[in-house]
């Protein structure tokens, strides 16, 4: 299995628990962390023959390039953080590439120690429970930890480990969210495993690496994978006509259309324009985010020509 990557230089894990660099057979190199791969020794390192079928690759894609983040995964965990405010449609974004993959996502609000913003951010989040996604409340303090008599990881996030426990869950979140903090919380090492990653990858350089797979627990049944921040998630992949399909508050609207290629944009007789509200309403869209559907099928619309 792929447990990280930089350039031409991937860390492979055995079934064993043994690690070793491996480079891929020809110029391309499109393994991508989290694959399974057949691999064959050569002196001290080895090379990989094949990548095995993928259940799912969660990537983005704007106009010049794909960026892969992780491939057979069980969910995505978002993380967010009430401050500094998260951008929605970011979130939206992230959970429409794992719609498309058939990935569950799973949202997490962090700084819920802090009482006003996290009220407004949990509220602005209504929609989304709504929808059924799972929205977890975390307080990610390392320092106020340290007192604990539990293990920090335990006491922190209790809840979170139950929806991790013997899963592959990709961490996502912008920068300020937590994410490190997340991870070095669960995994007790985990800077100092990154370090010594980076600098066998890198032939000594000291170049972090793109994504790494972090192992929970002793019995290597639960993974942690944790990637890079991103200002931007294209989704150039994704059809526009097919867009309404990957957004849950939309979906089931799409059966009350009076034509089968509605947009959703200006048609008459349509179901999604008929349920948008100005306020929130269990049964209704929301104006933000019929907003983000309407700007995400511009721009999915205009990159194909």
């Amino acid at each position: 299995m792929v447990v990280a990557g930089h350039g031409r230089h991937f860390l492979v894990e055995t079934p064993d628990g043994r690690r070793l660099i491996c480079h891929p057979r020809g110029k391309k190199s499109q393994a991508v962390v989290g694959d399974r791969v057949l691999w064959q020794a050569s002196q001290d390192e080895g090379t990989i023959e094949k990548i095995e079928e993928r259940r799912n690759l969660f990537y983005r894609q704007d106009e010049i390039r794909t960026k892969s983040f992780a491939a057979n995964l069980d969910q995505v965990l978002i993380l967010i953080a009430a401050e500094p405010e998260f951008s929605e449609s970011q979130l939206s974004r992230a959970l429409i590439a794992a719609e498309a993959e058939r990935i569950t996502p799973l949202i997490a609000l962090n700084k819920s120690d802090l009482k006003e913003p996290f009220e407004r951010t949990w509220s602005r989040l209504a929609p989304y429970r709504r929808m059924g996604y799972n929205v977890l409340p975390l307080a990610l303090k390392p320092r106020a930890l340290a007192g604990s008599s539990q293990p920090p990881a335990q006491a922190a996030t209790s809840t979170l480990l139950d929806h991790l426990k013997g899963k592959t869950t990709l961490v996502l979140g912008p920068s300020g969210a937590g994410k490190s903090t997340l991870i070095n919380l669960l995994v007790p090492g985990a800077a100092a495993l990154t370090g010594e990653i980076s600098q066998a990858l890198s032939s000594g350089k000291h170049t972090t690496t793109s994504t790494t797979w972090y192992w929970v627990d002793e019995a290597r049944t639960t993974a942690l994978i944790d990637s890079p921040g991103f200002q931007e998630f294209g989704l150039h992949h994704i059809d526009a006509m097919h867009l309404a399909a990957f957004m849950p508050d939309l979906k089931p609207l799409v059966a009350n259309c009076k034509f089968y290629n509605c947009t959703h944009l200006h048609e008459p007789g349509c179901g999604v324009i008929a349920a948008v509200k100005s306020t929130a309403s269990p049964d209704g869209v929301s104006e933000r985010r019929y907003k983000i559907y309407s700007d995400l099928f511009a721009e999915l619309s205009q990159s194909k020509y």
